[in-house]
């Protein structure tokens, strides 16, 4: 059983002071403030875990502020806001870490200061449950395992395959690209022509990086992108040069132009979140944390395939909103 945060000791002490006045002590004494710290702010997918966390915000009677770096390469400005949050003295702060390396100190030394942290979306060293109460977030190895047989299932198990990294030190897309290339790598028809080459943080660094993977592209059969902003930048360049609907293409998360390019075949398939719900079980489970109540360590979140074929059935469809 983990000790009593920080909020829950002054509420018992309050309620201690409320009984001995006469008091009501079944009143809270204040409004649990809880910060929400994504990779970044411009992505579909960070817009759709704000709505999620903040209806949990409501839904609990909890304040929550959602601050976080403009763009996902940002480390240092994700540090500093973690520091902020540490030093305003904030109930609780779930974060999604852009490093899972550079976040370990920030989040212990919030720790250090009785403020209970959340790790949501992407993995920090450590241990959830005694580095952290918990860990949201999809299964992101078993996600690249299912864009790999899928692209096995769409290549016949025959073809070159390209794999487009996100960036260094992001746990989720590592994980996703680990699994990607464990199942290609168990298929002797499969050739690997590329997996060494990043995105980079936003589209346009996405789409200029597969411009400069053209030749190889060009031999590709399969292309596999590991998250929201190297898809859509790898379907830019190859809907500019004349390639989308010509390569299978396997890309990670849903956004309107991806979706798109799903339902019009540009796209072959999807791995798709529930990041609306990643959103609000964070908080759920931070809010819990924070009131000195158990949470589970590891907490799994949705994972789905989309295709053409399924994109319109209900459990499909909603994840694709």
């Amino acid at each position: 059983m983990r000790s009593l945060s920080r909020r829950a000791l002054i509420a018992s002490f309050v309620a201690v002071a409320l009984a001995a006045c006469g008091g009501d002590a079944s009143q809270p004494s204040g409004r649990l403030r809880v910060a929400v710290i994504p990779k970044g702010t411009t992505h579909e997918f960070w817009k759709a875990v704000e709505t999620g966390a903040k209806r949990a915000g409501e839904e609990l009677g909890v304040e929550v502020v959602w601050k976080g770096p403009l763009k996902e390469n940002d480390r240092a400005e994700q540090i500093r806001v973690v520091e902020q949050f540490a030093s305003e003295g904030v109930d609780g702060i779930a974060l999604a870490p852009l490093d899972d390396k550079a976040l370990v100190r920030p989040v212990a030394d919030a720790r250090t200061k009785g403020i209970d942290v959340v790790i949501f979306d992407s993995a920090l060293e450590g241990t959830a449950g005694t580095d952290f109460a918990s860990f949201v977030a999809s299964d992101n190895l078993e996600g690249g395992r299912m864009a790999g047989r899928e692209m096995a299932r769409l290549l016949d198990g025959r073809g070159k395959v390209v794999v487009l990294r996100y960036q260094v030190g992001s746990a989720s897309t590592i994980d996703r690209e680990s699994g990607f290339l464990e199942v290609i790598g168990r298929q002797p028809g499969l050739e690997l022509l590329s997996a060494d080459q990043y995105a980079g943080a936003s589209v346009e660094s996405a789409k200029t990086k597969a411009l400069n993977l053209l030749d190889v592209l060009r031999q590709a059969d399969g292309i596999f992108c590991s998250n929201e902003s190297a898809s859509v930048g790898m379907l830019r360049a190859l809907e500019q040069e004349g390639l989308a609907g010509k390569v299978k293409f396997v890309g990670f998360d849903a956004t309107p132009p991806l979706v798109e390019a799903l339902a019009s075949g540009a796209i072959s398939a999807l791995v798709v979140q529930d990041p609306v719900d990643m959103g609000h079980r964070a908080v759920q489970t931070l809010v819990a944390a924070v009131q000195g109540r158990p949470v589970e360590p590891r907490i799994a979140t949705t994972l789905a395939l989309a295709t053409k074929a399924n994109l319109s059935e209900p459990s499909i469809a909603r994840l694709l909103k």
